[in-house]
């Protein structure tokens, strides 16, 4: 983590604005004057942002890597400083994890929109965002933290490679129109939507990072912010149709058009643009001025945008590419004499073949049937022995009736272990999560006997629960402290699993995932989880990790049953 991340949120990207942000800025007189004496002067930050000299200077706060903030985020790396508020890559150290911190004075100017802005952010839930994980107030400071992805990819850093593929380019204008227009049902705007504002994982799934937070720290408004946010998005298809910023002006390391022809379509600027992905970016972008192609009305709304495209023939994924096989050479059992007639050398005298001897006349088989008799004389006198045995041991038994004593053998104890335990009750267990609940009207069917029935966790866009948090489960009350034996877990797909329990002496359930100690872990679709050594407890904690698939861009833990046994 000693580099910059592609993932960092630098919501400062002073790669250059696009005439969207240009013009919401216009309502956003900041004014950072110069810190050495151009008060006469309009200064411009690295957007071209004009900037008023009569402004109050805006300190950034002077905060160094190390510094602790509510003695749990580390500041790592400064990414950003500007207009008084500054970005660092941080340290979580409670769940030891890499977070992204937005620092400014709380008497900022800024400061209580940018609070709000965190706030409404964090209550949306989606995760098609990078989602805000706390937004403080304290010791004068503002500070909002947020996810760090660190193996995602900036837009950015993709359109430097060149223009994206069709499909590529489709689940793109997809996946960002449908999430913009679910925050816009939830009144949040983004209204600085860039390249660098749009992340892709690993796992090709789009998030969109800064959601109201970058325009609340600039200070950016806009009068219509629904057609605001779609000229942006289809601002971004241009881009990755072209590998050209759709403006005159260049950005975000894009070329931009040429001067005084306008904004022209797509699949004229670039050959072999996909048409129906040309239109749509033409729609988009008619906010502007410009018209589209076939003169099919502008998309003014993210909702109508995701319509559009939704109603466009699906782009497929290019077919995948595999190396030719290597040149097909003859063995030497394909260029031999199998099956053929092979002409006989005319010099070669005729060799007389000897014959055999019989099969058991030879040196080998005289040994070998030598060593038969052996064994067959053996195994008489063997058998003649036992017999004889036999008889001495019944004589002597008939002669001496009632000598012999049998000591009576030391009583056993019942073995208790593998017996059922019930399970008396059961709840959902989240305490990292940010409602702390995961499906509570669900949890029954965990361990209702049927298999049919199942208690799931919310979904996630990667394995390891979206990098949100270390685990989800469930926690079993026994009803009374008493010996775990083995915990069956049956799993509706590949799931890693750990196993928890509380102390013996708890009478109510810990409430973090520090009351609770590991046990046992597995993985697997049926998981047999057993305590290395002897457990008494009375709460069980069956504690999901990794989560399978659920084949709609989401992994989900579905727990169909549990049975725990002494």
């Amino acid at each position: 983590m000693a580099e910059r991340s592609t993932a960092a949120v630098d919501v400062a990207d002073n790669s250059g604005d696009d005439p969207l942000a240009a013009k919401a800025d216009k309502a956003a007189n900041d004014g950072v004057a110069e810190a050495h004496g151009a008060a006469d002067e309009s200064a411009q930050d690295n957007d071209g942002e004009g900037r008023s000299s009569e402004q109050p200077v805006i300190t950034t706060p002077e905060l160094h890597s190390g510094h602790k903030l509510a003695r749990r985020y580390r500041l790592e790396e400064c990414v950003t400083r500007l207009d008084g508020f500054s970005s660092w890559r941080a340290v979580d150290e409670k769940l030891r994890r890499a977070v992204g911190v937005h620092l400014l004075p709380a008497d900022h100017p800024r400061a209580r929109s940018v609070l709000a802005a965190a706030r409404s952010s964090a209550l949306l839930g989606d995760p098609r965002f990078v989602q805000v994980l706390d937004a403080v107030e304290e010791n004068d400071l503002v500070y909002v933290v947020h996810e760090w992805l660190p193996d995602a990819t900036e837009l950015t850093a993709l359109l430097a490679a060149g223009p994206m593929e069709p499909h590529d380019a489709y689940q793109l204008v997809s996946q960002v129109s449908q999430a913009m227009a679910a925050a816009h049902r939830e009144g949040l705007a983004h209204l600085r939507l860039t390249p660098s504002a749009v992340l892709r994982s690993s796992t090709g799934q789009y998030r969109i990072r800064g959601l109201a937070v970058n325009a609340a720290l600039r200070g950016i408004t806009a009068e219509r912010p629904q057609r605001t946010d779609t000229e942006a998005i289809g601002a971004l298809l241009y881009a990755a149709l072209t590998q050209r910023w759709p403006y005159e002006n260049d950005a975000h390391g894009l070329s931009g058009l040429p001067k005084d022809v306008g904004l022209i379509a797509p699949d004229q600027v670039r050959a072999g643009v996909h048409r129906g992905l040309s239109e749509i970016a033409m729609r988009a972008l008619a906010n502007d001025g410009a018209t589209a192609s076939r003169q099919e009305p502008a998309c003014t709304t993210p909702d109508e945008l995701a319509k559009a495209v939704a109603a466009m023939p699906r782009i497929r994924p290019p077919e995948p590419v595999f190396p030719a096989p290597a040149e097909y050479q003859r063995t030497t059992y394909q260029q031999g004499s199998y099956g053929r007639s092979q002409p006989r050398p005319h010099a070669a005298p005729t060799q007389q073949m000897m014959a055999p001897p019989a099969p058991l006349e030879s040196r080998t088989g005289k040994a070998l049937k030598w060593a038969v008799s052996a064994l067959l004389i053996a195994a008489l006198g063997l058998g003649s022995w036992q017999v004889a045995d036999k008889l001495l041991d019944k004589e002597t038994a008939t002669a001496d009736p009632g000598t012999t004593q049998t000591v009576p053998s030391k009583e056993k104890k019942p073995d208790l272990s593998g017996k059922p335990i019930a399970i008396v009750d059961a709840h959902d267990f989240d305490p990292l999560g940010r409602d702390g609940a995961e499906k509570p009207q669900e949890i029954k069917n965990a361990y209702d006997d049927d298999t049919s029935s199942y208690w799931q966790t919310d979904g996630y866009l990667r394995a390891d629960l979206g990098g949100l948090k270390p685990g989800v489960g469930i926690v079993l009350d026994l009803g009374k402290a008493q010996p775990v034996g083995t915990v069956d877990v049956t799993f509706r797909g590949e799931t890693s699993v750990e196993l928890r329990t509380a102390a013996a002496d708890d009478t109510s359930a810990p409430s973090g995932i520090d009351g609770f100690s590991e046990v046992a872990s597995g993985s697997g679709s049926k998981v047999t989880l057993k305590p290395a050594k002897p457990v008494t407890t009375r709460y069980v904690l069956v504690w999901l990790t990794n989560l399978p698939s659920g084949g709609d861009g989401y992994w989900r833990g579905k727990v169909t049953d549990i049975k725990i046994t002494s």
